[in-house]
């Protein structure tokens, strides 16, 4: 035998011990996932960046809890929601896609809207069970659901914009394209916000119940149907309850996936009595600590079951506070939801979209990290992709980046995403690439103040161009001096617009939007 023709044997031998042990590792064997991490991912309703005591030492609200997985991990200080209101922002997290790409331009689904996640979309939930993750959701969907009607109902098809009556649904009927139908195994929560009809828990496809009254309109709580047993202060208790139970029920040996959608500290303000008059703010401040104590008992959850070392728990809110609470109160009193950034949820201005964001995972993150990276909530995808090893196909997690290098301390200080898209309520966009942000309207684009109508008889300029590094209240608005910025961060939005992506890979199809302006849907 000649030593070339061993060298070659030997090649080939070891080419295929590599081939064999990487389907291995990809492969849903059990040894592959026993080292797969748990994923618990927790997503708050309308707090604050301010709202978060480690990210805001002046805050009047502990959140010990919350802290603790900053703490034991890692803080994230320029993370952003991909829109400053709360349905948008769930389709981007569990589709790595931003939701201006759907049918929703602006604003929010109802609680009887029709499913948003278009069929056959990968989302985090059906990528993860295919690598052989229990997948499980729970509380607010607010991503649109196949509710059943009866048969004799004339008007057919719900709508979000309709108001249903608790004698139009069939209580009794199985929910079509839900939860169950995006990959979860299991759903416990309900369909849309707090304030939203009907007001009834939904398991898996079914309804828990039926809706035998009607809850009359009342300051943030929309008139509609009410199951006899359901109450809004008992809500958020019983989400926490279910997660824990659900994460207590696991068994080594396969990872599991729990994605946590708190209904709080969204209005109606309704603290269970144990937290009611327990901080000095009031009733939100109430509020954000049972937001905290519900973190806490998750937390408490996987250290009984010995489970913290293998699960890595992501802690981030939806968009910034909502400004209707009393942000003014608050803020008399030394408390700002937005800490130092300008405006609130809904808004185009920072407020509205940066938001906390704060994970753990012993052994891989090291603790007491702080990074800068800026990252985008639609970037879940593909840093699950990064973690079983996988590839994402060309039409999954179009604006989904891998943050793993940033999670690990591993990015080198080099950024992630090209650039980062924002939206806000009424469906203005903005752009960010480092320190330049380009908003393309002339106000704050929701309802912090100078709201649409108020930017347009005021005659102020139809887009702003901040420095963040100079500017980070967004108070210089400085477009005029820095055209080419303009051009080029118009030019990239287009690209991002025209190729139905903003990661690199093939182009997917881009629909045309009637009320963009024109340069945004030409090549001109």
């Amino acid at each position: 035998m000649t030593a070339k023709f061993e060298r070659r044997e030997f090649l080939k031998l070891v080419a295929g011990a590599a081939a064999a042990f990487s389907v291995h590792r990809l492969s849903g064997s059990e040894s592959a996932a026993r080292r797969l991490p748990n994923i618990v991912y927790i997503i708050a309703d309308d707090m604050g960046y301010g709202d978060v005591s480690i990210l805001n030492e002046k805050s009047k609200i502990p959140t010990p809890n919350i802290d603790r997985i900053g703490r034991e991990g890692i803080v994230f200080t320029d993370a952003h929601s991909g829109s400053a209101v709360c349905t948008p922002t769930r389709y981007g997290v569990l589709t790595g896609r931003y939701a201006w790409r759907t049918r929703l331009k602006g604003g929010v689904l109802g609680g009887y809207s029709p499913p948003l996640i278009e069929e056959g979309r990968m989302t985090v939930a059906s990528f993860l069970k295919k690598h052989g993750y229990n997948t499980a959701a729970f509380g607010k969907w607010h991503l649109g659901m196949d509710l059943p009607l009866k048969k004799e109902d004339p008007k057919g098809k719900t709508s979000g914009r309709r108001r249903i009556t608790a004698d139009r649904v069939d209580w009794r009927a199985r929910i079509g394209r839900s939860p169950i139908t995006n990959g979860f195994d299991y759903f416990f929560g309900i369909s849309a916000s707090l304030d939203m009809a009907p007001y009834i828990f939904i398991e898996n496809d079914r309804f828990v119940g039926e809706c035998t009254r009607t809850q009359p309109k009342l300051k943030h709580v929309r008139r509609g149907p009410i199951a006899p047993d359901f109450k809004f202060e008992e809500v958020l208790p019983e989400i926490t309850r279910r997660t824990v139970k659900y994460i207590e029920k696991q068994k080594p040996g396969k990872p599991f996936f729990v994605y946590m959608a708190l209904t709080a500290p969204h209005t109606p303000l309704v603290p269970s009595k144990r937290f009611q008059g327990r901080n000095k703010l009031g009733i939100y401040g109430d509020f954000c600590e049972e937001v905290d104590w519900s973190v806490g008992e998750v937390l408490k959850a996987l250290d009984r079951k010995e489970l913290k070392d293998n699960t890595l728990v992501v802690f981030t809110s939806d968009n910034g506070c909502a400004p209707y609470i009393g942000v003014k109160e608050l803020e008399a009193k030394g408390h700002y939801p937005s800490y130092i950034f300008r405006g609130y949820k809904a808004d185009i201005f920072e407020g509205g979209h940066r938001i906390p964001f704060l994970a753990r995972w012993p052994g891989k993150i090291k603790p007491g990290g702080s990074s800068a990276q800026t990252i985008c909530l639609t970037d879940l995808l593909a840093t699950c992709a990064a973690i079983t090893g996988d590839k994402l196909p060309d039409n999954a997690g179009e604006d989904s980046y891998d943050i793993l290098p940033a999670l690990l301390g591993r990015d080198g200080g080099k950024p992630i995403r090209e650039a980062t898209v924002h939206h806000s309520i009424n469906g203005s966009f903005s752009i960010r690439r480092g320190k330049w942000k380009l908003e393309l309207c002339p106000g704050s684009g929701g309802w912090g103040f100078p709201r649409p109508r108020e930017a347009r008889k005021m005659n102020l300029p139809p887009i702003q161009l901040y420095d963040l590094s100079k500017d980070i209240a967004e108070r210089k608005n400085v477009y005029d001096k820095h055209p080419e910025v303009v051009r080029e961060l118009k030019a990239l939005l287009r690209k991002y617009v025209l190729e139905g992506r903003s990661t690199p890979g093939k182009p997917q199809p881009y629909v045309k939007r009637k009320n963009w302006p024109r340069w945004m849907h030409t090549k001109s």
